[in-house]
């Protein structure tokens, strides 16, 4: 790895200082988590981002490439399930003995998508190439992460997906068409 820039450098600083937190705030949802399958992904994604925060540490210490930068696997994948049902009103919470595994998962995806748009804003500000591909992947690891928070958000019925009416959705898909060659005559 080649030196640092600055800016990338305090860059890297975000990602790490970020990743503190959200172990620091995942370990604080422990006591709150019941459900056996939510504690499962917390504690997966908690073992995760820790590996993945001493891989960044040994990354810029050392200036040189971790060749075996993980990849986070979600431990499964569910078929999202679309529409609406009228859901049960939200608010905040009056004590923390109210929190439960709704307000885990949903500070969970809150503190997975926050972080991934962080990584990738770093990646974009990031001069070495090496250093730029790992940040590039943790942006990619946070977001399948997340992803597999909100199944289970969306599988428990707490994170709907409205749709549209049929002709409203075609009505929108319809509305862009494919470029014509006009688009690779300019290129000759």
């Amino acid at each position: 790895m080649n030196q640092l820039g600055a800016h990338e450098l305090m860059e890297v600083h975000e990602v790490l200082t970020n990743t503190i937190d959200g172990i620091n705030q995942f370990q604080l949802y422990q006591p709150h988590c019941k459900d056996p399958e939510l504690q499962n992904i917390l504690q997966n994604q908690i073992i995760f981002m820790t590996n993945e925060y001493n891989s960044i540490v040994q990354i810029v210490r050392n200036k040189s490439s971790q060749q075996n930068f993980s990849t986070y696997r979600p431990l499964k994948n569910a078929s999202p399930s679309f529409g609406t049902s009228g859901g049960t009103p939200e608010a905040p919470n009056s004590s923390i003995n109210e929190m439960n595994d709704h307000d885990v998962a949903s500070g969970m995806l809150g503190c997975l998508k926050a972080s991934a748009a962080l990584r990738m804003h770093a990646a974009l500000e990031c001069s070495d190439p090496e250093l730029r591909n790992v940040v590039l992947q943790g942006a990619k690891n946070c977001a399948e992460q997340a992803y597999e928070v909100w199944q289970y958000l969306n599988q428990k019925g707490y994170y709907q997906v409205p749709v549209f009416q049929q002709n409203t959705a075609q009505a929108i898909i319809n509305h862009y068409q494919p470029a014509g060659n006009q688009m690779n005559n300019q290129q000759t």
